[in-house]
């Protein structure tokens, strides 16, 4: 007994080891690129950074940006609200499609290779060659405007369904809000490509025998999926989650690094740029932490 426990001790030291080398090098870059410019950052968003002949000229200011980004700018605060708030809908409602896509992947039928990487391209085309592609494309530009004008006239189920839940009075933000979400469908599908390999590759891991084993228990599909599958890639679930609110930070269509990027680029007011920045660092970070936290209960870890 003693033996073995030792094996498992060297076998968990081991994967421990293989795991430290397997994100070395990012360790690595991150202590010589990226360690030294976050504290000058940090420095900055104290400062009043001026321009001059040889670099930056640093005045200390205490929290005057902060004060500013807070009380006298009157977009900043709004702006940081509507993300943070779009950032926590889209983000569950990624992980949603990304989870149940993957269960549908996870079946066999003809055509699967296909219709998996048809839901992987959305990954290759939102990269940013692709994206520039996409935008210096004048055909295409003028497609999406067609289809656009098309479509202010045509009747839309969601409007329908809303007006009707309006008049009923009931849940009347929570469904405007969800049919925002379906209406922007397509923004949700083409950021849940790596969630769906993520969920995908932990379905794979999951022994048939084990729903053997419950078929004959007599236990029906929808029981299956809440004592078997979920239980069993619960992990990835805060995998996914740490990596789809960091992703939706990152989109080009984020107000608040729009304006971060505005006032240093167009503005030259790089304190304030760089305080704002890390006010929505911190948020996301903290955000981050008590989610994963709260998911982080409900994972079930097994050998």
């Amino acid at each position: 007994m003693k033996r073995q426990k030792t094996k498992l001790a060297g076998l968990q030291k081991r994967k421990a080891i293989s795991g430290y080398l397997f994100i070395s090098p990012f360790i690595i870059g991150f202590l010589a690129f990226m360690v030294k410019p976050l504290f000058q950052s940090l420095y900055m968003s104290f400062c009043d950074v001026r321009l001059g002949t040889g670099g930056f000229d640093l005045v200390w200011k205490s929290i005057e940006n902060y004060n500013y980004a807070f009380r006298v700018d009157a977009d900043f605060v709004r702006l940081l609200t509507e993300e943070l708030a779009r950032m926590a809908i889209y983000s569950v409602a990624i992980m949603v499609f990304s989870f149940f896509v993957a269960l549908v992947l996870n079946q066999k039928f003809k055509g699967r290779a296909l219709v998996r990487s048809i839901f992987f391209l959305p990954v290759i085309l939102a990269s940013g060659v692709m994206l520039k592609l996409d935008s210096d494309n004048a055909l295409m530009a003028a497609l999406a405007q067609t289809v656009e004008v098309n479509a202010q006239g045509a009747a839309s189920i969601t409007d329908a369904l809303q007006n009707i839940l309006r008049t009923t009075g009931v849940g009347v933000r929570a469904f405007e809000k969800l049919f925002e979400v379906i209406d922007n469908i397509y923004d949700v599908a083409i950021s849940s490509g790596i969630q769906i390999i993520i969920f995908l590759s932990g379905l794979q891991t999951i022994s048939p025998s084990m729903y053997e084993a419950a078929d004959i228990e007599g236990c029906t599909k929808w029981e299956s999926l809440w004592k078997i599958t979920f239980p069993m890639v619960s992990s990835l679930f805060l995998v996914n989650w740490i990596y789809t609110v960091v992703d939706f930070c990152m989109r080009s269509d984020n107000e608040v690094i729009d304006k971060i990027t505005t006032y240093m680029n167009v503005n030259l007011n790089y304190g304030l740029a760089s305080a704002m920045a890390w006010t929505y660092f911190v948020l996301v970070m903290a955000i981050i932490g008590v989610s994963s936290l709260i998911i982080s209960k409900g994972v079930y870890y097994y050998e």
